[in-house]
C-alpha cells in the first residue's frame, strides 16, 4: 500500500465521496492481494461486503419486468490493470457529481472484464444492477421489437427510485448494429433507430451501462449517445501476469493441498506469444487447480502448462524441450514429476543428437 493511498482514502472520507472511498479501499485490498496478504485482503472485502452495507434502501426489488432480470451483487476483487481502473475512477468521480452524466459504454474482446467491473460498479456505489434479456426484446414480428424497445425504457424511466438502480444492456450489439450495413436488415434498423430515440429521453437519473465486443461496426450516432466510452482492450503482458497471479493466489488460498511457486508460474506464462485476456485465464487456473491431484501439490502448474502452451501434452513429456524453454533441471522436476537426474540425462541426451 502506498501513501498516496492513504492519503485518497483520508480524503475521500472528509469529502464524503462514498464511491471513490470504496474504489480507493477495493484498490488497497487488491495490492495486498498481490503482494501475498490474502487473509488482509478478504478481511478489507469483508467488510466492505458486509450484508448491511450493500442492501440498498427499499427501492425496486420487488419489479416485475418482461425486459429486466435482477443481478446478484458481486463481492470479490477485480483484478484490472491501472490504464482501465483510472478509467473505472473517473466513472465513479462523474456519477458522484451527478451532473448528468449517466450513460457508458464499455468496448473491448470477450475476456477483458467489462461487465465484471459493472457489477463492481454496482457494488461499489450499493446500486440493484438490473440486466436487460434481449431475448425478450428481440422479436421476429415486424415492428414488434421497436415497441418493445419503447416499452422496455418505459419500465426504466419509471423506477420508484432512480438514484437505487443501474442498468446493463450486456452485449449491446444484439440492437445496436450499423444502420449503414448493407447486411443489416430492416426490422433491425427500426429497433436501432428507436434505441436511439429512447437513449436521448432517458432520464438523467438512470445510470446505463452497456457493453460490446463489435465497438468497431457501430455507427458514430450511436457512440455520440453515451457519456464516456471505456476502452478495456489495453492490457499490456505484465498487466496479464500480475492479474493471473492475482487470480491464482485467490484460488490457491481455498485449497490447502496447493503449493505456490510464483516464479515457475511466471515462467510458464512467459512461453506463449499471447497470454489470453483475464476472463480466460481465471477459467484455465480455476480448472487447471479444480482437477489437479489433491495429493500432487504442483499438478495444477503442468496441467496450466498443458492448457497454454501449443503442443503442450507433448512438450510436457520432452525433457530438453523444457530445458530449451528455460526451466532448470528442479523445475523440471516440479513440473513432472520426473527426478532431476533423470532429467538431466534426458536433456543430456537430447543435446548430444
Amino acid at each position: 500500500m502506498k501513501k498516496k493511498d492513504v492519503i485518497n482514502l483520508i480524503r475521500y472520507h472528509t469529502e464524503h465521496n462514498d464511491a471513490a472511498f470504496r474504489n480507493e479501499a477495493y484498490g488497497i485490498a487488491k495490492d495486498f492481494d498481490r503482494s501475498g496478504d490474502t487473509q488482509l485482503a478478504a478481511y478489507v472485502i469483508a467488510l466492505l461486503s458486509d450484508a448491511n452495507t450493500f442492501v440498498p434502501q427499499a427501492s425496486d426489488s420487488s419489479v416485475q419486468s418482461d425486459f429486466l432480470a435482477k443481478c446478484p451483487v458481486v463481492k470479490t476483487l477485480l483484478p484490472l490493470p491501472e490504464s482501465i481502473m483510472g478509467d473505472i475512477q473517473g466513472v465513479l468521480n462523474a456519477i458522484s457529481r451527478n451532473v448528468g452524466v449517466h450513460r457508458f459504454l464499455f468496448h473491448g474482446p470477450a475476456g477483458t472484464g467489462k461487465t465484471e467491473s459493472i457489477k463492481q460498479i454496482a457494488a461499489i456505489l450499493r446500486r440493484e444492477l438490473y440486466v436487460v434479456d434481449f431475448n425478450s426484446v428481440v422479436d421476429s414480428h415486424l415492428g414488434q421489437t421497436a415497441k418493445n424497445i419503447a416499452a422496455l425504457f418505459g419500465e426504466i424511466n419509471s423506477f420508484s427510485r432512480p438514484d437505487q438502480v443501474m442498468v446493463l444492456f450486456d452485449e449491446i450489439d444484439a440492437l445496436a448494429l450499423n444502420r449503414t450495413d448493407s447486411r443489416d436488415v430492416r426490422e433491425m434498423g427500426r429497433a436501432t433507430s428507436e434505441l436511439l430515440r429512447q437513449m436521448d429521453n432517458l432520464s438523467e437519473q438512470i445510470l446505463l451501462f452497456a457493453t460490446t465486443n463489435l465497438f468497431e461496426k457501430f455507427d458514430k450516432a450511436f457512440v455520440r449517445r453515451f457519456d464516456a466510452v471505456v476502452d478495456f482492450k489495453r492490457y499490456s503482458r505484465e498487466d496479464l501476469v500480475e492479474i493471473a497471479e492475482t487470480i491464482m493466489n485467490d484460488y490457491a488460498g481455498q485449497f490447502s493441498f496447493v503449493g505456490k511457486n510464483i516464479r515457475l508460474f511466471r515462467k510458464i506464462l512467459s512461453i506463449p506469444e499471447q497470454l489470453p485476456y483475464p476472463g480466460e485465464l481465471k477459467n484455465l487456473i480455476r480448472s487447471a487447480i479444480a482437477f489437479s491431484k489433491p495429493d500432487a501439490e504442483y499438478d495444477y502448474l503442468r496441467r496450466l502448462y498443458v492448457a497454454l502452451i501449443p503442443d503442450g501434452v507433448q512438450c510436457i513429456k520432452n525433457m530438453p524441450t523444457l530445458y530449451k524453454q528455460g526451466f532448470t533441471l528442479r523445475e523440471i522436476e516440479t513440473l513432472t514429476g520426473v527426478s532431476r537426474s533423470t532429467a538431466a540425462r534426458e536433456v543430456k541426451g537430447g543435446s548430444n543428437e
